[in-house]
């Protein structure tokens, strides 16, 4: 016999359940997000354009709909109190996904393989660590005479937290277990030194190593500091980024499979099949959160019982959540340069005045600028402005679409100082190291992403000199409630 009693029979009262209030704020950021003919995505039906808030009559009242469009003349209305199960697709700007169509299995199909993928790499991923942590690695031999010459001719006073960071990194490389760490720190806090103190140390003990960036412009800076930094002592550093042509990248893939090239500094070109090493011994990754999970993996696998170090000024939640877990060792750098000033930041409307008055002050004291405009089909209208507003500065234009002659031109061009003003799209954000730049003029800085922005920021003030930063959103576009939310963080996150 089944007896059933409640809380009020037992107790005396009843628990109130209070209305969980997280539907009323995703409707806000989602309406704040979404603009009519923006792809969004239905949790059951898949992906359709947004058409907008529509009323319609349901017996003798009227209720609000999300008006979502599908493939061919499909159309669904969904409940304004639905408003959870329906999210922005969210994919590179250049990707203009396929509309499901209604009424199939194409969806139901579409869930079940991306479920599938996700619970094979993570699978693969939970091997791969767990093999990590049972697999002995080389020991790198401990500091000789020319680790400590190399690190004796470092130009500045590392901070307490570089040392103690570096100490940690070679402690984890002469350690039977293969390294994987992750170095955090803010940008200029001098994560490049630790890799090249790493990268040298591989080197002395014959192995080779593969560091990882995301960007070619970034590849040719690195390459640049290595080369200095290693010019006394029989290092070969080479690029293998679309900078070089494909004689010379083939030469570089050979010297690479027969051990001649002891660092190799890439973009994904070093992730093509058909790279192979002769060696490898240290993989190094910087601005981690620019590449996939299976980018990543990949190198890892190229050498199970490889050393891997990983350097990130912002990281990605599953980076954390993994050095949290204990998966990975973390080294977090929280103290700045000696000399370092925090960037004085200005979020305003773009002002024709404001603009010539920021870079006529920069040129006054001998400096550059950068401008932002990540838009390649007006960045040469926009860099024309910039010739009316200040025809006293010389201004070049660069961007990824550029041929790869030209834009390596004008990035040596603007380090060498011959140009005053570099109009640019967001190829600057990764590691590019210009002492001379500290202004920065991001143009529409709404349009751009939290991470985008604080690494912009992070390209001025490299030096001693009191950098600035205008992000500017022009004055004929309203702003939502998460752009003035970005922009008034980057604001207020000065330090």
């Amino acid at each position: 016999e089944l007896a059933l009693a409640t809380d009020r029979e037992l107790l005396g009262f009843i628990r109130k359940r209070r209305a969980l209030r997280r539907g009323a704020s995703h409707r806000a950021r989602f309406l704040a997000d979404v603009s009519p003919g923006d792809f969004v995505v239905h949790a059951d039906h898949g992906i359709a354009r947004f058409a907008g808030i529509v009323r319609r009559d349901v017996g003798e009242e009227q209720r609000d709909y999300l008006q979502l469009r599908y493939a061919g003349q499909d159309r669904l209305y969904v409940p304004i109190e639905q408003i959870d199960r329906v999210s922005r697709y969210h994919a590179g700007p250049d990707h203009a996904p396929r509309l499901t169509r209604l009424g199939t299995q194409e969806w139901a199909r579409t869930r079940a393989r991306v479920r599938e993928a996700v619970d094979e790499l993570a699978a693969d991923l939970l091997r791969l660590y767990a093999a990590r942590q049972l697999l002995r690695g080389h020991a790198f031999a401990a500091d000789g005479e020319w680790q400590q010459e190399l690190e004796s001719a470092f130009p500045y006073e590392e901070t307490p937290d570089q040392r103690r960071v570096i100490a940690e990194v070679k402690r984890d490389m002469e350690a039977r277990q293969p390294m994987d760490r992750i170095v955090l720190g803010d940008v200029g806090f001098g994560k490049t030194e630790v890799a090249v103190r790493a990268a040298f140390k591989a080197v002395q003990d014959g192995y080779q190593v593969a560091i990882l960036v995301p960007t070619t412009v970034l590849a040719q800076q690195h390459a640049s500091t290595f080369r200095e930094r290693l010019a006394p002592f029989p290092v070969r550093v080479e690029t293998l980024s679309r900078f070089r042509t494909d004689a010379e990248a083939r030469e570089v893939i050979a010297g690479l499979r027969e051990g001649s090239t002891d660092i190799v500094i890439g973009t994904h070109r070093l992730l093509q099949a058909g790279i192979e090493f002769a060696n490898l011994g240290l993989v190094i990754i910087d601005e981690e959160q620019r590449f996939g999970v299976a980018h990543k993996e990949r190198l890892k696998r190229m050498r199970l019982e490889v050393d891997v170090l990983t350097l990130s000024a912002t990281p990605i939640p599953r980076t954390l959540h993994m050095s949290l877990a204990g998966i990975r060792d973390m080294s977090p750098m929280d103290t700045a340069p000696e000399d370092r000033l925090p960037v004085q930041t200005f979020v305003a409307e773009w002002d024709d005045a404001l603009v010539r008055d920021a870079i006529l002050n920069e040129l006054e004291r001998g400096g550059q600028v950068y401008l932002v405009h990540n838009r390649v089909h007006t960045i040469d209208r926009v860099a024309e402005q910039v010739r009316e507003l200040a025809p006293e500065a010389r201004v070049i234009v660069g961007h990824g679409q550029m041929a790869k002659s030209v834009l390596r031109g004008v990035m040596e061009r603007f380090s060498a100082g011959e140009a005053d003003v570099l109009v640019c799209t967001t190829i600057i954000e990764s590691g590019i190291d210009i002492p001379n730049v500290n202004t920065l003029i991001v143009d529409r800085a709404e349009l751009l992403g939290m991470a985008q922005l604080y690494q912009l920021r992070g390209r001025v003030g490299r030096g001693a000199q009191q950098a600035h930063a205008y992000l500017l959103h022009r004055r004929d576009r309203v702003l939502s409630e998460v752009q003035q939310q970005r922009l008034a963080t980057i604001f207020e996150a000065t330090e």
